[in-house]
């Protein structure tokens, strides 16, 4: 049995760097189903709502939170 020689992988540096994004493409579910943008104000009302009502639950826990911790502060320096 004779051992295989592992190939050697020879890198070309040509002059580009990482961030170099000019050859890629965008996303397939963008060129399937292109972002328009509302065409009324009925539309653009209902986006803004729908993205307030999602926002809703999350930005009650933070101000709850920081009441908490006011609270907890408040009464910590009370007692001092």
């Amino acid at each position: 049995m004779a051992k295989k020689k592992k190939e050697k992988i020879t890198y070309v540096d040509d002059g580009r760097t990482i961030a170099d994004m000019s050859n890629v493409s965008g996303s397939p579910l963008r060129k399937r189903h292109p972002a328009t943008p509302p065409t009324n104000y009925k539309e653009a009302w209902k986006t803004y709502w729908d993205a307030v009502k999602m926002m809703f639950g999350p930005m009650l826990v933070v101000i709850c939170g920081i009441f908490i911790v006011y609270m907890v502060l408040t009464f910590i320096f009370m007692l001092l």
